[in-house]
């Protein structure tokens, strides 16, 4: 009886190990094949064993060469002493390696079908096992997703506040300093039109929102997303750097470090998708 076993772990790329008994090892590039057909990427460690059932079967061989030799070492002392010649079939087979034992081995064909056979039990509940923990995955990517987005909504809110609360700040530093001075209110709207280009923050929103889609389009696919959800998070975290950057707002600098927090915890469940 063939018996397979397969672990996996998280990996950006696909790593298989194999461990098998050296009579497989020429099955070896077949089991990889095997493999890489239903995993596309992760740590796979496979074993393969075989169990034979009940008491192992044996084969018995005579080794002729040796029962020669030992005849004729048998013949000269009885020629060179003198000795009486006799020797029975029993006495021989009592001597050392005379018989040979040889377990029975299966064909090419049989073992090639007993490791296909166990391979696909094994790899079918290898899939079972991470179909499971997909959907637990993808649960708590959608949960960190909204968070995220939460996150966002608010960073847009305040930016829209960033630039006002700017211009009555200026407004009253410039008019304490002034005392009674006129001021130029030219110059001041001019001062906050270069502060509010300097933080807008609405293309990094806007690309920030899109890359979410594309994430939680890329979660509800059946197609190999793994190294996407890699890159796409890595997307969102500089988008989310920049706008802490630009807005050069405490309140949205602090939601900025949230949404990484989220973005690391993506980032590591990433390694277990395909």
């Amino acid at each position: 009886m063939f018996i397979a076993e397969i672990r996996t772990v998280n990996n950006r790329f696909r790593d298989v190990i194999l461990r098998l008994p050296r009579a497989f090892q020429s099955f070896e590039d077949e089991i990889r094949s095997l493999v890489a057909s239903r995993i596309k990427r992760g740590r796979v460690e496979v074993s393969v064993q075989i169990e034979k059932e009940g008491e192992e079967s044996y084969g018995l061989e005579l080794n002729v060469p040796l029962v020669t030799s030992y005849l004729r070492i048998i013949k000269e002392l009885s020629d060179h002493f003198g000795l009486e010649n006799k020797v029975n079939s029993l006495d021989l087979c009592q001597l050392k390696d005379i018989i040979l034992f040889k377990p029975e081995e299966e064909s090419a064909d049989e073992v090639r079908l007993g490791i296909q056979e166990a391979m696909r039990r094994a790899l079918e509940s290898c899939e079972t096992m991470r179909n499971q923990e997909g959907k637990a995955i993808e649960q708590e990517f959608t949960n960190r997703i909204l968070f995220i987005r939460k996150c966002l909504g608010e960073i847009e809110a305040r930016a829209s506040l960033v630039v006002k609360d700017y211009g009555r700040k200026l407004r009253e530093r410039v008019g304490r300093l002034a005392n009674e001075i006129q001021l130029d209110e030219g110059r001041l709207v001019q001062e906050i039109a270069i502060f509010a280009d300097r933080c807008d923050i609405t293309e990094e929103i806007s690309r920030t929102r899109s890359h979410l889609d594309q994430f939680t389009g890329y979660i509800s696919s059946e197609e190999s997303v793994g190294r996407k959800l890699d890159f796409l998070l890595q997307e969102i975290n500089r988008e989310i750097n920049t706008m802490s950057t630009k807005a050069s707002d405490s309140s949205i600098s602090l939601m900025a470090v949230e949404m990484k927090a989220e973005l690391e915890k993506l980032r590591e469940q990433a390694q277990n998708v395909e």
